[in-house]
């Protein structure tokens, strides 16, 4: 690849953070091997999401990004997978109809195998060993050689991306998407709860709507717009020797797309201007994002715009804040007002997960699901004021019955948090929550329009 101001190698010039201390032999041998192997993603992916969420930025769609905080190679069986992608897709679902926009359905799957950390070093019980890094890395197991960075590990992330992009693409493909196959969507625990039976009221609405369809001569059985849907995967671009490798240029526009994912994005500890994350991502024609946490400054944002998407083209950079619920109200307006002044367009996303992050007293990290509601809330209301468009959220949730993040309407407690406390990293939402999210995202939508 030449090297140059818009290359996916002129990282290699940049001051590079949150990078794993690899034996150097050995990750060119598996950074080559990585070279040789076919593509995740193609090039008219990309641009098609691309296109997605540049209607989202103008307020015709919204986007739905979500999944695991880090994926696991254990967690790697078709039926995992499939859940996964119904919780989305149930989200997707109670979110369009209240809105009555399309969605444009993010996973954080089929990449999210590394994490950055706030220390390289951990300690317990007087020992101290390297961070677990996400297992494209090493091994959560607190030992000295699971610790160890191992290159060939991405080789592994590798190749659960592939299988799950297959799994994935099948499904949406091949029918699981119908529409008339939302009733069977419920896992049984969801079903029980309050929710679970709000979703089997929404659901019976939208099937007597297709019955209405049809006896309007509508073909409802064989519309391929009612029965596939278009998802995409995400991941953050944090390894950035993997990214690079798995980088092709496109023979029709000669354009460099990186074919790990379709969308990537560089985190709030990674995303210096000058930095080589940032310089990485200017390099390739993929829709990208930036975390921006409390410390975020206008003027460092406008130049990340500025490096990011100099050609301002709609759809390129989403701008996504972690502000936490005390920050949304005191940090957001600056942003989107230098921002929307300079008129470099973004989609502006919320995650109110990573900055409502507390410890509990016995040492877990948790998030309260209020603390999430409101961030969600105030970020909406902050765009409605400044005249801006709010078009979407970024979640950390699983389809399991997990108990890691207090309250809900299931009551989740501290007390109750060991009670199936099961991440290797961040605390995420379960199915439940997960839900209850969309359906105030969906009542949100929809009170913005009556009032449009």
């Amino acid at each position: 690849m030449p090297l140059s101001a818009a290359s996916p190698q002129a990282w290699r010039a940049r001051p590079v953070a949150q990078q794993p201390g690899w034996d150097e032999a050995e990750l060119e041998r598996a950074l080559s091997e990585l070279r040789g192997l076919p593509p995740l993603i193609f090039a008219g992916e990309a641009r098609r999401l691309r296109e997605a969420l540049a209607s989202a930025s103008r307020g015709e769609a919204f986007v739905l990004q979500a999944g695991d905080c880090v994926e696991s190679f254990s967690d790697f069986s078709a039926d995992a997978i499939r859940d996964k992608l119904k919780l989305i897709l149930q989200m997707a679902i109670v979110i369009a109809y209240g809105s009555g926009m399309p969605v444009v359905k993010i996973g954080r799957i089929a990449g999210q195998f590394a994490k950055p950390r706030s220390s390289p070093y951990e300690s317990i019980g007087g020992e101290e060993l390297p961070s677990f890094r996400g297992e494209a890395v090493n091994d959560p197991t607190f030992d000295r050689e699971a610790r160890r960075a191992d290159p060939r590990r991405l080789l592994r992330a590798y190749d659960h991306s592939v299988a799950k992009m297959n799994l994935i693409r099948a499904l949406t493909k091949g029918g699981f998407a119908d529409l008339r196959r939302l009733h069977s969507w419920n896992r049984d625990f969801v079903a029980s709860g309050t929710v679970g039976k709000k979703y089997a009221r929404l659901t019976a609405q939208i099937e007597r709507s297709l019955r209405f369809m049809a006896a309007c001569g509508v073909d409802v059985e064989h519309d391929p717009k009612l029965q596939e849907i278009d998802f995409f995967t995400s991941h953050e671009a944090l390894i950035l020797g993997y990214e690079e490798a798995l980088t092709r240029q496109e023979s029709l526009s000669e354009g460099w797309y990186a074919c790990s994912g379709h969308f990537l994005w560089a985190g709030e500890r990674t995303r210096a201007p000058d930095g080589a994350h940032i310089a990485f991502l200017s390099g390739v024609e993929n829709p990208v994002g930036v975390k921006l946490g409390p410390r975020a400054r206008a003027d460092e944002v406008l130049e990340l715009c500025s490096r990011l998407n100099p050609e301002r083209r709609p759809g390129r950079l989403a701008l996504i804040t972690r502000l936490g619920r005390s920050g949304v109200g005191r940090v957001l307006p600056e942003l989107v007002s230098a921002v929307r002044s300079s008129g470099v367009p973004v989609v502006w996303i919320c995650d109110p997960m990573h900055g409502n992050t507390i410890t509990t007293p016995s040492g877990l990290k948790t998030r309260r699901f209020a603390d999430v509601v409101a961030e969600i809330r105030q970020f909406f209301a902050v765009h409605r004021r400044a005249g801006t468009v709010p078009a979407g959220i970024h979640l950390e949730l699983t389809h399991e019955d997990v108990t890691e993040c207090v309250g809900g309407s299931e009551k989740i407690t501290s007390q109750g948090l060991r009670d199936r406390y099961r991440t290797l990293c961040d605390p995420r939402l379960n199915a439940h929550q997960a839900l209850e999210i969309a359906f105030e995202v969906g009542a949100i939508l929809e009170a913005g329009t009556q009032a449009a």
